[in-house]
Order: C-alpha cells, then sequence, then structure tokens
C-alpha cells in the first residue's frame, strides 16, 4: 500500500440501500424482473430513484408486506406466492425472476431463498428465479449489483476456452466502444457480466481471466476465483491514467507487449486530454472532501487528483477490499487520509471545519450542506452516468467541474428587480 493513512470508523451511516442497484440492472438485462419483498418505502426509493412510475409496467415492482405480515398475522409467504403468480400470468417475457430481500423481510426472517427454491420447481423450463439481499441494514448502495451478480453465478456453465471477461455494468455504448479497443489490441474474445440478457450469461472456468470495470464486487470475484477464474488486478478505468493502466494489465495477462496498447489508445488519449483541459482550469487547486457511499471514492480521488489536480483533504470508502484496491491506492499521493467506515456527524464536522471547495456526498447530506454553502456533487451519479474509459475522462471530469462553474455563474449574477 502507498503512503497513504487508513482509518476505521463506525456509527451512524447516511447512504441509499442496495435496492437502488435494480435502477440500472434492470436496464442492463431486459430480461429479467426485480422483485424487492419489502414495504411502501422501498417501493417508493426504487420509483423515485429511477424516475418510473409502477403504472408504466416497468421491470421492476415491490411486493408489500404488510403490517399484518410483519407482525406475523399472514403467512407471508403464500402472499409473495400470489404476487408471483399474477406477475408471471402477466408479463410472459420474464426470463429471470430476481426476488431481492429489503430491510423488513430481513428483520422477520423471510426465507427468500426457500421461496425461490420452491418457485424454480413450479415454473420449471418457464422462469429462473434467484434470490439476493438489497437490504441497508449493513451494506451501501452499490453492492445490491454484487449480490445480484453473485446469485448468477451458479448458472454459469464451464469452459476452458481463453477469454476475457469484464465484470461489473457499464453502459452500452462503452461496452462496444472498450470492446473495440481490445480488438484492435489483439483481444478477440471479450465478454462482459452481467450480460444484456440474463439468459446469455458467458461460460466460466480456469482460461477466463476477470477484468472488473466496478470496485465493488468483492463476493462476486471470489465466487468467480472458486470457479477457477484468473483475476486481472488493475487500477479501474476511470480517466486517461486507470484506464490506460487497465488495459495494459489486460494485454500483459494476454502476453501482447505494451507498445501495442500505446499506439491503439494515443490518439484516445490526446482527444480525452484535450476534453479535459476546460474542466481542469475549473479544478485545480480546490479542496476535495469525499464522504463514503459508492465504493468508487478511492478511484475518483486518485482520478481527480492526479489528472484534474485537486487536493484531496478526506478519502471515506464504506468498505475497503485492499487486494481489488491495491493498485489504486498506490496511485494516491502521500499520506491521503483515507476512512474506511462512518459515522456521519462526525465526518459533517470534518467537512465544516476543513471548508472544501466540493463535498461528493450521498443525496440525504447534499442538501443540508448547500445550505449551509458547501458545495456537493451527488455521488449516486457516478454509477448512472457513462464515465468508464479513456474518451470518457473528458465527461467525468465534467461532472465535478459544473458544479462549481454553475457557483461562479450565480456568485456573479446581480439579481435584477422589476418595478411596475
Amino acid at each position: 500500500m502507498s503512503g497513504a493513512t487508513l482509518l476505521k470508523e463506525s456509527g451512524p451511516r447516511e447512504v441509499f440501500c442496495g435496492l437502488t442497484s435494480i435502477v440500472w440492472l434492470h436496464r442492463r438485462m431486459p430480461d429479467a424482473f426485480f422483485l424487492v419483498v419489502g414495504s411502501r418505502t422501498c417501493a417508493h426509493l426504487i420509483q423515485s430513484a429511477a424516475g418510473v412510475m409502477i403504472f408504466a409496467e416497468p421491470r421492476f415492482g415491490t411486493a408489500i408486506l404488510e403490517e399484518k405480515d410483519l407482525a406475523g398475522l399472514a403467512d407471508a409467504h403464500d402472499e409473495l406466492d400470489k404476487v408471483v403468480n399474477d406477475l408471471i400470468a402477466r408479463r410472459p417475457e420474464i426470463k429471470t425472476l430476481f426476488l431481492v430481500g429489503s430491510c423488513p423481510s430481513e428483520v422477520i426472517k423471510l426465507d427468500l431463498a426457500t421461496v425461490a427454491e420452491k418457485l424454480n420447481k413450479k415454473f420449471l423450463g418457464q422462469v429462473k428465479f434467484l434470490n439476493y439481499s438489497g437490504s441497508g441494514i449493513e451494506t451501501t448502495f452499490t453492492q445490491g449489483e454484487d449480490g445480484a451478480l453473485k446469485a448468477l453465478i451458479p448458472l454459469m456453465k464451464s469452459t476452458d476456452e481463453e477469454k476475457l471477461l469484464l465484470v461489473g455494468t457499464i453502459a452500452n455504448n462503452v461496452e462496444d466502444r472498450l470492446k473495440k479497443i481490445f480488438s484492435n489490441i489483439g483481444i478477440k474474445n471479450v465478454e462482459s457480466f452481467p450480460p444484456r440478457q440474463s439468459i446469455e450469461l458467458p461460460k466460466i472456468g480456469k482460461n477466463t481471466k476477470v477484468l472488473l470495470t466496478q470496485p465493488y464486487l468483492s463476493d462476486t470475484v471470489r465466487d468467480l476465483q472458486h470457479r477457477g477464474c484468473e483475476i486481472i488486478y488493475a487500477p479501474f478505468p476511470l480517466g486517461v491514467e486507470g484506464s490506460t493502466k487497465w488495459l495494459l494489465a489486460a494485454a500483459d495477462a494476454f502476453k501482447i507487449q505494451a507498445l501495442k496498447v500505446h499506439e491503439v489508445i494515443a490518439p484516445l488519449i490526446n482527444r480525452a486530454r484535450q476534453a479535459m483541459e476546460p474542466h481542469k482550469k475549473i479544478l485545480k487547486g480546490k479542496k476535495l472532501f469525499l464522504l463514503p457511499e459508492s465504493q468508487l471514492e478511492i478511484s475518483l480521488a486518485r482520478f481527480l487528483h492526479n489528472e484534474c489536480e485537486m487536493d484531496l483533504i478526506e478519502v471515506g470508502t464504506p468498505y475497503l477490499n485492499k487486494d481489488l484496491m491495491e493498485e489504486e491506492l498506490n496511485l494516491l499521493p502521500e499520506n491521503t487520509k483515507i476512512v474506511e467506515g462512518q459515522h456521519v456527524e462526525k465526518q459533517l464536522d470534518r467537512v465544516r471545519d476543513s471548508k472544501p471547495d466540493l463535498v461528493v456526498c450521498g443525496m440525504g447530506l447534499a442538501n443540508p450542506l448547500e445550505a449551509e454553502g458547501i458545495h456537493t456533487k451527488w455521488s449516486i451519479e457516478m454509477v448512472f452516468s457513462p464515465i468508464h474509459g479513456i474518451d470518457q475522462a473528458g465527461d467525468l471530469a465534467g461532472l465535478f467541474s459544473r458544479p462549481l462553474k454553475r457557483n461562479q455563474i450565480l456568485s456573479t449574477k446581480t439579481l435584477v428587480t422589476h418595478q411596475y
């Protein structure tokens, strides 16, 4: 590990739960349906995050646990069976149905694994049922994807074919561009997990080399290793630096010369640096504080310091997997303060004391901080935006420069009143 200072903290937290990941997972796999077993609050959260009303028939929904279910006055398993039967009858296009646990379902010990097993027997050959937890009791919102991918791994068939497997949800257009770059480098057999259709799972085995696109997939990585896959450890593909080292690590795993990689990506790097320049002028020298929420914080800190020349005050992360993050940690400046976990009140005190120019945080903290005159950026935007790869570096920098630019514009505006 670099000269970073690693601290741990625990206490009250302010993060979204894993149900939020349904928003990007249901878009990635349009033949899948995500049925949350939870409260009306769970339903409201997902609808709000997705910007889709439930009457629009999206590919997610909520089986509402009523007070009688929570009090043990009704059999929640029977109620859930009725909901599923009705759903499958109305939506025959569903190929995979995820039963997603929530805080309420976990509190009453609802056994969704057993429910999924029974439903698989009933709907054999028609729909595949899986389950995972989206509860926020002990996890943050990106770990919902980790649970969903882990649930899919037992369905993946085995192969000895050599391939590169990109693991973690990314935008389809970004995936297409990355696959083209790999092809130009000389890596032709590239697949993605999760796939664009839940029933088109890639095969895996001892000759599968896994390259992560997202840093929050610890359980998924562990299960892929148990299936014999080789993990390629690298920084994550955010910005020019991270994406270049990410591509070089893949090339090295396939015994491709680094010179070939540089030949392919040189034009991309030139365009990316030009695109970043106006944003860098705004960000350079600004003080940055990252509160823990998405597990992207360390990679973002590396990008914003090394490529945009921001000054890092503190880098928070909900959970730190040192094996997956070692390459990122080595790229951080000496004495970077990293805090794993959260005591939100203490961290907010440090935010106020340090007077940062920009705070990256969750939506629940952003408005109160803005009211105090502290400028913020929602961390959840990073998982909804196409930010991966060299050619997205300008857009990534723009996500952070815009709040500062907006403040500059507003602070120079003069309020004009009209008299009638």
